[in-house]
């Protein structure tokens, strides 16, 4: 999501790595590769978390109810138009690596402490967008940390994912000990909240596994009250359909839904409201270190009034290397436009 290569002071394995480590060499111990010396490695390249899960040859129980847990999902139609999703190998881990014995999860905190002025002249961009794309810092880092395991021992397969291919991240991530599914469909985690970015190593490398993390959202509804839209349907079960954040996002639709253009509340790219109304994000949410998550200056700001008038040219000029490219010109004019005519904040001169 680069910083200088050590292990940071609020890394999981801070304490850890000191006094067991005789004879390592660049992260290798005795001259075999394993877990600690890999997440090691990861948080030396600035990833914050770092986890590792083991692949048997068939699916563990906890991946059959991750399973079905994703084809009842799919079956109540809550994924839209995210056809993607039902990719058969989302459901098997090994179709896409048949020699996969362990997945190498991380995780990288985005969280900055900028907050949103008030008023009903500004449009709300989500978070995750307001700095430099993730998936290239995520690949980038990734990269570095595969190419490394590669040069490590003969043989290696490493296949690396960034929120780019068909792997149930969030699932692997519980798995991996990096922080629990919540009630709101995120990944939460004890340090950082759920300001994170998941990505993931796929490998033939047999690894030892670290414990699974236990849920801790209690009895806390906050995000499923928060929601304007209802679109968590049930704790951890987000229906799209009902969700700002894909339609702002995702739907190519020339005209949002009603029931999502009246409920805005000036969102035109994602929404946090069931981030920030989160308790272990209120509490845990530390600023992050990786300078690439620094918002664009004209992303904590932006006027709905000027991005319902954004034109191609300023829209590249507004936006480089960013993850709300995926948001073209007339999606933002449309998500601004909309917002603007919802009550309670419509502002002057947003009649068609």
């Amino acid at each position: 999501m680069s910083n200088t290569a050590k292990p940071l002071p609020n890394s999981p394995l801070d304490g850890q790595l000191n006094g067991h480590l005789d004879g390592q060499l660049d992260g290798q111990l005795d001259g075999q590769l394993n877990s600690e010396a890999i997440k090691q490695k990861a948080i030396a390249l600035g990833f914050h978390q770092a986890g590792i899960v083991s692949i048997s040859r068939s699916p563990s129980t906890a991946e059959q109810t991750a399973k079905q847990h994703l084809q009842s999902w799919l079956a109540a139609g809550y994924q839209a138009d995210m056809d993607w999703m039902s990719s058969p190998k989302r459901q098997n881990i090994r179709q896409i690596m048949p020699s996969a014995a362990s997945v190498v999860c991380v995780a990288l905190n985005y969280y900055t402490p900028h907050q949103r002025p008030a008023g009903p002249q500004y449009a709300k961009i989500s978070r995750y967008g307001w700095g430099r794309d993730y998936h290239r810092v995520l690949t980038k880092k990734l990269k570095q940390l595969a190419h490394w395991m590669q040069a490590s021992e003969a043989g290696i397969e490493a296949r690396l994912y960034a929120d780019t291919g068909p792997v149930q991240d969030k699932f692997w991530a519980q798995q991996a000990g990096i922080g629990w599914l919540a009630k709101n469909g995120n990944v939460i985690t004890r340090k950082y909240g759920s300001w994170v970015f998941l990505g993931e190593i796929i490998t033939n490398l047999a690894l030892t596994a670290d414990q699974p993390h236990s849920a801790h959202c209690g009895s806390c509804t906050r995000c499923l009250s928060a929601c304007p839209t209802q679109a968590i349907r049930t704790p951890g079960v987000v229906d799209a359909n009902r969700c700002i954040a894909y339609h702002t996002i995702e739907n190519r639709a020339e005209k949002l839904p009603e029931a999502i253009a009246q409920n805005l509340e000036n969102w035109v790219a994602g929404c946090d409201i069931c981030q920030d109304v989160c308790p272990w994000n209120q509490r845990f949410s530390q600023a992050t270190d990786e300078p690439s998550f620094q918002p664009y200056p004209q992303n904590i700001a932006p006027t709905l009034e000027s991005l319902s008038q954004i034109t191609e040219e300023d829209w590249n000029q507004r936006f480089p290397a960013s993850a709300l490219r995926r948001i073209k010109p007339e999606m933002l004019r449309r998500n601004a436009k909309a917002a603007m005519q919802a009550s309670p904040f419509k502002t002057p001169g947003s009649e068609e």
